[in-house]
């Protein structure tokens, strides 16, 4: 199946470590043919760190999508009924994120485009990159694998000697994950040997 034409809105959180590996594959979303609409959270654009400013990241995924960002929950809400999409990708999910979107507590722009998706019933993929996925928030991954029309990137430790609970998704395959969620399947094996890829 090809993305061409298809319109996917891509949200940010604030995992800023990941950025690196998901600009690429927005680049990719673009060269396929793909109408890629970015959305941020407030903390990617007001949040400076050693990996860049907000207003840098900002500037690259308009310049990237030739699409101005959404970032308020006003201007996602559109996303619903007015202004549907074919997926929702939110990439990296900070667990923050995670919780609270397990949790239908829609406070940014990411959020309120996700739930806007669902509510037309279109899927929502998710690359998770998070500290705490087999602690405290490993409830809420669950709790978003057994929801309908939610899809994961798929998955694994990254760093299960110094960092047994983080778990981040294997960005690279994101492209498939999103032609086999508007399929209405789970990209399988979702969990994978994720540290691996690192060394």
């Amino acid at each position: 199946m090809s993305l061409k034409g298809k319109r996917i809105g891509f949200g940010l959180t604030g995992s800023h470590c990941t950025y690196d590996a998901v600009f690429p594959e927005i680049e990719k979303l673009v060269n396929l043919g793909a109408e890629v609409i970015p959305v941020v959270t407030f903390t990617v654009k007001n949040t400076e760190t050693r990996f860049g400013s907000g207003e840098d990241w900002v500037q690259r995924i308009e310049n990237l999508t030739g699409q101005a960002i959404i970032d308020s929950i006003v201007k996602a809400e559109p996303l619903g009924p007015k202004l549907p999409l074919d997926c929702m990708v939110i990439a990296p999910l900070t667990g923050n994120s995670m919780s609270k979107f397990a949790n239908a507590m829609t406070d940014s722009p990411v959020l309120m485009a996700a739930k806007a998706t669902l509510r037309n019933g279109n899927p929502v993929v998710l690359g998770i990159s998070t500290n705490d996925a087999l602690g405290l928030n490993g409830v809420n991954l669950m709790r978003l694998m057994a929801t309908k029309n939610i899809y994961f990137i798929p998955f694994g430790q990254d760093d299960p000697v110094k960092k047994p609970n983080s778990m981040v998704a294997r960005m690279t395959m994101l492209e498939e994950t999103i032609v086999a969620a508007v399929n209405g399947t789970q990209l399988q094996p979702v969990i994978v040997e994720r540290y691996k890829d690192a060394n």
